[in-house]
């Protein structure tokens, strides 16, 4: 029986522009950074000599992304699905205030689809981004608990 989400985990090819974006504009806290190589990761990977860092980054509730940075295996082709690509297509963020959000995004060079929009129910405000690397982002403050 799965018990909970453990964490998210997001490959990158430029580690620190990507941590920049995590942690300075979206707000979460490194909670773990390690390089690792080894037989284990070598067998999980079904891959050889495997050189991976790792950053476990938390969101203020306790959720968990990581990012990893292969150092040892050059990076296939960026994704370039869309919202309606079948297999996973974004990461859904609660956000406090996504209006202060939209505009400091806009500026440190996040690109949106649309301004942030109602729900029909008017229980929430979301939009959708392409953060760094063009990863689909979709930013929901909730306005009625």
């Amino acid at each position: 029986m799965t018990l909970a989400v453990r964490h998210t985990g997001i490959v990158v090819d430029n580690l620190e522009l990507c941590l920049d974006f995590w942690c300075n504009q979206l707000g979460f806290v490194v909670r773990t950074r390690m390089d690792e190589a080894g037989p284990h990761i070598d067998a999980i990977m079904e891959l050889h000599d495997v050189r991976v860092t790792t950053v476990k980054m938390a969101a203020a509730d306790g959720s968990l992304v990581e990012l990893l940075k292969f150092h040892s295996h050059p990076d296939k082709p960026a994704w370039t699905g869309g919202p309606t690509t079948t297999g996973p297509t974004h990461v859904a963020l609660t956000v406090s205030d996504l209006d202060e959000l939209y505009v400091r995004l806009q500026g440190a060079g996040a690109r949106f689809h649309a301004p942030p929009q109602y729900s029909p129910d008017g229980k929430a405000k979301f939009t959708y981004c392409l953060g760094p690397e063009n990863l689909l982002l979709e930013l929901v403050e909730v306005l009625v608990r």
